[in-house]
């Protein structure tokens, strides 16, 4: 499990995660698996939270699709119905829906994914619906916990980037599935 937040404040954008990694109930300690929860996509920070199989889904994917852009709904969107296509075609082993309900029209990603870009924060749900954000979301076990630091710390007279770190850290201290060192990036550093 995880806590990934992204904040927008000011001109500045950043995404910042824990370090943990579980599987199931066991932690795994940092010095025998080093993971980054944060991946650059172009010129797009994204992040998942869920299944860690999507890391090595999208690793695979992006090999063959290098030149994706994330920079605005139409075009995460797009990125999501493909990669739905491709997990369909070419990974046999993903279900259509999770779990024993399926009480949904829409098929089921079990994750979901958070994405900062210069043109804004977007989340996009585990039925692929991709909605922005103007300030901050975040996503993973520890999202409740971590949603609540930043609607208190928002308008206090803070950075992006100390809202963030502070967000991931009420997480840790909450929820036994974050953990671990915080890693923060910035959107502001992939624009050079």
């Amino acid at each position: 499990m995880s806590i990934v937040v992204t904040v927008r404040k000011g001109d500045e954008i950043v995404m910042a995660a824990d370090s943990q990694i579980s599987f199931g109930s066991m932690r795994v300690p940092e010095d025998n698996l080093q993971v980054s929860k944060i991946r650059v996509i172009g010129s797009s920070l994204f992040s998942s939270a869920g299944w860690a199989l999507y890391d090595d889904i999208l690793n695979h994917y992006l090999n063959k699709n290098p030149d994706i852009k994330l920079d605005e709904p139409q075009a995460i969107f797009n990125f999501f119905v493909d990669l739905w296509k491709e997990l369909h075609e070419r990974y046999n082993f993903v279900n259509d829906q999770c779990g024993e309900e399926k009480d949904s029209p829409f098929g089921d990603l079990d994750s979901s994914f958070l994405i900062a870009s210069a043109n804004g924060l977007f989340h996009v749900g585990s039925d692929l619906s991709v909605t922005s954000f103007e300030r901050y979301y975040a996503i993973g076990s520890g999202a409740d916990y971590s949603l609540g630091a930043l609607y208190t710390l928002y308008h206090q007279d803070l950075d992006a980037r100390t809202i963030a770190e502070r967000a991931v850290l009420a997480a840790i201290a909450f929820d036994t599935k974050c953990g671990g060192d915080i890693l923060v990036k910035s959107v502001h550093d992939l624009l050079g």
